[in-house]
């Protein structure tokens, strides 16, 4: 059965050109659908394939393990997801996993007992992989988002790492500071490594000397971040900037800059990763890196589809780009 892949084969394009022409989740050139099209027609490429692939045997839902009500941003990475299930004609079946690798395990194996066509997970940072290994001893059609792994898996995430050197490179060139503090996610999580990567990667391209009292753990979390922000206020020379590496954080921050009495940006300017529907009405309004969740939801529920229907095919991982969004709170107008 023709695959998503050699439909981006035969049109020469990405596998992620031909998820937004089957899906309609960005503008596409119409050269572009047009081949795109022309390619499905060829190689006979059906995109709703799961039923006829699986007829008779396929219970049509779909298992989705990621830990949404305490993080605004998987939650709605959860409605993206959903929505193109819809557009599928799937059935989600979602269970919060905490990010606690116990109970991320026995989510993953309540989901394989009430028969999912596959599974969606958005990893935890179980340093024992307990989940991972699961899925693949059970042989069942999976999909990472968002934090990615070395196991061979479908996977499907952001570009971390140049995304948050050019978060930090914008404190850096446009408003002159120096002395940037980096409040990092929780440890054991490839987004984690990858966006402290891009802060000292930023530092590095600017001649800037890293000090590691500049890092502070965040945990993910807003108690801790904001623990963290207080930490960084209470240095000898402490940070004219800070960046948070989550949505969470960006807020825990916040809060705590302004229990503090710390005017931002006059005093100190904040940064963030990851967008939220809200960050626009704060007051001052926040600069942040934007992950791209209907693309990102559209492209994990494609990447099962095709692996449920196609389980022999190669491994595949998908980067989509970020957006930075300024606002004000970098010291922008």
């Amino acid at each position: 059965m023709a695959t998503m892949e050699d439909v981006a084969r035969a049109a020469d394009v990405s596998l992620s050109t031909v998820s937004h022409v089957v899906n309609g989740t960005r503008k596409v050139s119409p050269k572009t659908v047009a081949a795109v099209n022309a390619a499905m027609q060829q190689i006979g490429y059906v995109p709703n394939m799961l039923a006829r692939a699986l007829a008779g045997s396929s219970s049509g839902t779909i298992g989705v393990a990621i830990s949404a009500f305490t993080n605004h941003y998987f939650s709605e990475t959860v409605r993206a997801i959903e929505a193109a299930c819809t557009r599928h004609g799937l059935m989600m079946l979602f269970s919060d996993t905490h990010d606690d690798p116990e109970q991320e395990l026995k989510v993953v194996q309540n989901l394989h007992q009430r028969r999912v066509d596959g599974i969606v997970l958005a990893p935890s940072g179980d340093p024992h992989n307990r989940a991972l290994d699961y899925l693949t001893s059970n042989k069942i059609a999976s999909v990472l988002v968002d934090r990615m792994s070395p196991q061979p898996f479908d996977q499907v995430g952001v570009e971390n790492t140049e995304a948050t050197a050019q978060l930090v490179s914008h404190l850096i060139l446009a408003h002159g500071h120096r002395r940037i503090g980096f409040i990092a996610g929780a440890p054991g999580l490839s987004t984690t490594d990858e966006r402290i990567a891009g802060y000292r990667l930023a530092l590095q391209r600017a001649n800037i000397d890293f000090d590691a009292e500049l890092l502070r753990s965040g945990d993910s979390n807003l108690e801790r971040s904001g623990t963290a922000t207080l930490e960084l206020l209470a240095l000898s020379k402490r940070p004219t900037a800070i960046v948070a590496g989550n949505n969470l954080m960006t807020i825990g921050t916040m809060h705590a800059l302004r229990d503090a009495h710390i005017a931002v940006p006059q005093d100190v300017a904040l940064a963030g990763f990851d967008d939220f529907d809200w960050a626009d009405y704060f007051s001052p309004r926040l600069t942040v890196m934007a992950q791209p969740l209907e693309e990102l939801g559209a492209m994990a529920v494609d990447l099962l589809i095709d692996r449920i229907a196609n389980p022999g095919r190669a491994q595949y991982v998908q980067r989509l780009s970020p957006a930075l969004r300024v606002r004000n709170s970098c010291g922008c107008p």
